[in-house]
């Protein structure tokens, strides 16, 4: 493998014809691509399928199976073979050979999925969590052996220096620190290598938070291990004594779907609930202004209508895109990384629309460390309408440094539906002009 081959990818920030039909990647926040300024771009004759944001770093994945990397490479985890900050993404022209199906970026590693069944690691590796066999970094993408035995593999998750892999069978493989449980693994200080990590059952999710860690099995049960400050293991004290190892969190009505951690908190989603539970102080829970910690997990009051697709968690902030294609967001709103507006940096503590998506149906999001991206489509014509709630509107909607980001791509159609669906008060400010 060359280790120092890159190529940087064919791409464009302004509005080209074609990039409706193949989406957008959507930048917000220090994404090192465009600091603390709202940006997008589109790529040429592919399509943005996939994508993963580590502490500082970010990995994309498109439709023909090329990686694409971008931000901080102080530990060589963009896997490029220098350790030089990258602003542009670029492609690991190294895996040419491969398709890469899956990846998932840490503190300051990456791990990636090829469809070839490989598991390839790079960056920081002081804990083992490259997986690799021993403590030293990589600057470029190295086979992890352990896998050519054991798959194939549906989904990759990463934390601060932990890694995990889940097969399509349902065994949960870890590697990486282990200093407060977060791998779930006991005693042990830390796997350099992969191990198996067993509840009984089946597992069909995996998220790995900053120093903590959370599964899903297939069944539906949740299960926490890792750090328990601030609850945001969501467990009763009786059971915070074993907290290095999984431990079945109570109180969730329903089957557990889908969980996600960022560096304090924990959001569990259901077939028509969303829970959240843990450090609360920056509005990441969505409970409201005076929620700093919650020890158990408390349904978010807005998402009890439901219709959650897919949630995701940064380090102090929270990302939902429901059924329609909306994303709201909540929590640490510095560096502008929940999306709000190029004039709205402030801490939002209950779930908040991103009025920027109204035309577009977002397809995923993925949230780091102050930074978040958004892979979003312009709606099709004679789409399913999107109903608002009078809730949802707020002034910041009409702020025209805000309002003219996306003016490019305006929808009558989409306004017009929006119009329907607002409140009398709101429509009245139709006077002010088509502020889309």
């Amino acid at each position: 493998m060359n280790q120092k081959t890159q190529v940087q990818i064919p791409l464009t920030t302004m509005c080209p014809s074609a990039s409706g039909e193949s989406g957008a990647i959507f930048t917000f926040g220090k994404s090192k691509f465009a600091d603390n300024v709202p940006s997008r771009f589109w790529l040429k004759n592919d399509r943005p399928l996939r994508i993963s944001c580590g502490d500082e770093h970010t990995a994309l994945i498109t439709e023909n199976g090329k990686l694409f990397m971008f931000g901080s490479n102080n530990w060589g985890q963009l896997g490029l073979g220098t350790k030089a900050t990258v602003n542009k993404p670029t492609c690991v022209k190294a895996l040419k050979s491969e398709k890469v199906k899956l990846a998932a970026c840490g503190r300051n590693h990456t791990i990636i999925y090829t469809t070839q069944g490989n598991v390839y690691a790079a960056g920081g590796n002081n804990e083992g969590q490259l997986g690799l066999g021993n403590s030293e970094e990589r600057n470029y993408f190295e086979l992890v052996d352990f896998f050519r035995k054991h798959g194939p593999i549906k989904m990759l998750a990463a934390g601060s220096n932990t890694s995990a892999a889940l097969t399509d069978g349902g065994t949960l493989y870890v590697w990486g620190d282990n200093s407060e449980g977060q791998i779930g693994l006991g005693k042990e200080s830390n796997a350099l290598s992969p191990q198996e990590l067993s509840v009984g059952k089946s597992v069909s999710w995996i998220s790995c938070g900053y120093y903590h860690s959370a599964l899903v099995t297939m069944d539906g049960a949740l299960y926490t291990f890792g750090e328990k400050d601030s609850g945001k293991l969501g467990l009763h004290t009786n059971k915070l004594a074993n907290h290095r190892v999984p431990q079945l969190v109570e109180g969730i009505t329903g089957k557990v779907l889908q969980v996600a951690c960022g560096g304090g908190h924990t959001v569990a989603l259901t077939e028509d609930k969303l829970y959240t539970f843990g450090l609360g102080q920056f509005g990441q829970l969505g409970h409201g202004t005076f929620v700093f910690e919650a020890w158990l997990p408390r349904d978010v009051e807005y998402f009890r209508k439901g219709l959650v697709r897919h949630v995701e968690c940064g380090e102090n902030h929270t990302a939902v895109i429901t059924d329609s294609g909306l994303l709201y967001t909540f929590g640490d709103g510095r560096h502008g990384k929940l999306g709000l507006g190029e004039e709205n940096f402030t801490n939002q503590f209950k779930p908040t629309l991103c009025f920027r998506f109204l035309k577009h149906h977002v397809e995923s999001v993925t949230c780091g460390g102050c930074h978040m991206l958004v892979l979003a489509k312009p709606r099709a014509k004679g789409s399913e309408e999107v109903t608002l709630e009078e809730e949802d509107v707020t002034e910041d909607i009409w702020e025209k440094p805000y309002s003219e980001l996306m003016s490019d791509t305006t929808s009558s159609a989409i306004l017009t539906t929006m119009n329907r669906s607002l409140s009398a008060r709101v429509r009245r400010r139709e006077r002010v002009g088509d502020i889309f």
